[in-house]
């Protein structure tokens, strides 16, 4: 990493410490001469306090609401299932998570509340600075440390008490602050260019969205005679196709099982979640995936998801589409996701997906839920949405087009965000060199001006 810190050129040229000592520790390997190295549990305790239900006046924080590697929150990320089990938190803890360590899930809390076991919390006591020790924590040794020490296969975890026995490195509490303030200074700016590009990528999901929104609305001949829908709100549609409600053009309609935590397992089947369908794509997104381990029965059988299938999230994130494709083998949708299978002869699946993906789509949602009255929608509310259907020769032509034309687009956003990723690599790895000792922020002079240039 300090290479890629000490570039040439325009680009920020940061000092070394001027001398060093062997840490004794493999993974530390030399430190600067006047920094000390401690054991984590000899300056932070992990707190005991579980509770068997969450209070309704305490957030709750699931691994989910933690974004990887940044510390931030994402709370608008649905919650599928509230442990039963909760642990207690304070402000000023710090959020490690056990499950998955790679994924760098670590957040310096600033309220108090409750959380999943899969934190380990961390309390830090006054030997040390609570975001130093933050900081420190989500750097990228500390992470690939944690992570080689983990136990299973598919669901990697690590034991907490590895952990704590983590040696940490600690520098005067004066310079601390100055590694804080030096980290902070430099992670707003490169933020501040993160947050540029989500910009961008957001314009071309909106564009995304209206590319659909008028192809399963008007189709794609622009001279076509137009005809009443019927219902005020859709307004006109193409005058040869129909506007029928969804359970006139699905075989079977069903949501997952309540109470299946009991079979969670590190392998097995595959668990759909909230968290796997999308508002913006089709695409199920298996970056984070649940595994089970089913019971027999026809509870197994009703919840079992098939090709061609369509998945739509009807609680908490409502409105979110996937449309199963291909086989993926095994795979199961918990209580928070509607199955709808399509008459293929009627329907085509993905013309399906694109329909309730639309405008036209998620203001149905919008309007089932309009007031906050509901919490979530019933699989009546789900068969009576109305979806607009052109002749099925039509539909895979419109989605042929679409197919395409949102890969072009997706292959914009794909750019960007590579683009985000390497800013957020050089995020992570500014970190690790001021934590580590690998360059020396002490004066004002070793700021460098120019982080934009130096990564863009």
């Amino acid at each position: 990493m300090m290479t890629e810190l000490q570039t040439s050129g325009n680009g920020p040229r940061w000092r070394p410490y001027p001398a060093y000592k062997d840490s004794g520790v493999d993974w530390l390997g030399k430190i600067p001469v006047h920094w000390k190295i401690i054991r984590l549990k000899y300056i932070a305790e992990v707190p005991k306090i579980k509770l068997m239900e969450k209070p309704d006046d305490l957030t709750y924080l699931g691994l989910e609401h933690v974004e990887s590697k940044t510390g931030r929150l994402t709370l608008e990320t649905p919650v599928d299932e509230i442990d039963s089990i909760v642990a207690v938190f304070e402000r000023g803890d710090i959020l490690f998570g056990k499950l998955r360590p790679y994924l760098a899930k670590v957040y310096l809390a600033n309220f108090e509340g409750t959380c999943t076991t899969e934190f380990l919390i961390l309390r830090a006591n006054n030997r040390v600075v609570q975001k130093y020790l933050f900081y420190q924590i989500v750097s990228e040794g500390f992470i690939n440390l944690v992570n080689s020490m983990t136990y299973g296969a598919k669901m990697p975890r690590a034991n907490y008490q590895q952990i704590i026995n983590i040696y940490i490195l600690i520098p005067p509490e004066e310079e601390q602050s100055l590694i804080i303030s030096f980290i902070d200074l430099e992670l707003k700016k490169i933020d501040d260019l993160v947050a540029k590009k989500e910009r961008q990528i957001e314009l071309l999901q909106e564009k995304r969205t209206a590319l659909i929104s008028r192809a399963v609305t008007r189709g794609l001949d622009p001279n076509v005679p137009l005809k009443d829908s019927g219902i005020d709100w859709l307004g006109h549609i193409p005058a040869h196709w129909e506007v029928l409600r969804l359970k006139f053009l699905i075989s079977f309609v069903t949501s997952g099982s309540r109470g299946w935590a009991q079979y969670y397992s590190d392998e097995g089947a595959l668990f759909l979640r909230i968290g796997n369908l999308s508002r913006i794509s089709l695409d199920l997104n298996l970056d984070e995936v649940q595994f089970v381990e089913p019971p027999a029965g026809a509870e197994v059988d009703r919840t079992r998801v098939g090709k061609d299938d369509v998945l739509i999230s009807i609680t908490a994130y409502i409105g979110s589409i996937a449309v199963i494709e291909k086989d993926i083998g095994e795979a199961y949708v918990n209580q928070h996701i509607a199955l709808t299978r399509p008459l293929s002869l009627k329907v085509k699946p993905k013309w399906l997906g694109y329909a309730l993906l639309s405008e036209i789509g998620q203001h149905q949602f919008r309007i089932l839920l309009y007031g906050g009255t509901k919490d979530g929608l019933g699989l009546d509310d789900v068969k009576d949405l109305f979806i607009f259907l052109p002749p099925p020769k039509e539909q895979e032509t419109i989605v042929s087009f679409l197919d395409q034309e949102t890969a072009k687009i997706d292959a914009l956003i794909t750019k960007i965000r590579e683009s985000i990723e390497r800013l957020k690599e050089y995020r992570t790895a500014l970190i690790s060199a001021a934590v580590t000792g690998k360059i020396d922020v002490r004066g004002a002079d070793i700021y460098p001006k120019d982080t934009e240039n130096a990564k863009e």
